[in-house]
């Protein structure tokens, strides 16, 4: 959930959809990746979901929670747990603070609620038809 001055909250949602990313892919013992696009999605009680390859977790939430994090007093841990649940969401696991993304966040503040895993798909579109990928 980020908040802020309305024009700053949407330069950052810029940042993170601008932002490349990896999908890896596999058919048999080969391997490869294609570049996409993030996404983010609208979902209810103001919440955007960023979706990504789970490759990038580590850096995505690093980003989030470098720099002024106001989520400890923004929003009670038990209202985070219920809408975690709402929203179908794993709690934020453990993560490595060693590199994270140049989005700007000045003056926005980011409430991580949860992660949600995607499962594996075989694709059969005209780039990845046959190559197994996570279903983003």
């Amino acid at each position: 959930m980020p908040y802020g001055k309305r024009e700053l909250v949407e330069r950052l949602l810029r940042d993170m959809e601008a932002q490349k990313h990896i999908l890896p892919m596999t058919k048999g013992k080969k391997k490869q990746g294609i570049w996409i696009d993030a996404q983010i999605r609208v979902m209810p009680f103001g919440v955007y979901e960023y979706v990504f390859p789970k490759e990038d977790l580590n850096k995505v939430l690093a980003t989030f929670y470098s720099g002024v994090w106001s989520g400890d007093y923004a929003v009670s841990k038990t209202k985070l747990a219920i809408m975690r649940k709402v929203l179908k969401l794993k709690p934020i696991p453990k993560f490595k603070k060693d590199q994270k993304y140049l989005w700007r966040k000045h003056y926005v503040s980011v409430i991580p609620i949860g992660i949600r895993e995607d499962v594996e798909i075989v694709g059969d579109g005209e780039i990845d038809k046959g190559w197994t990928h996570e279903a983003l």
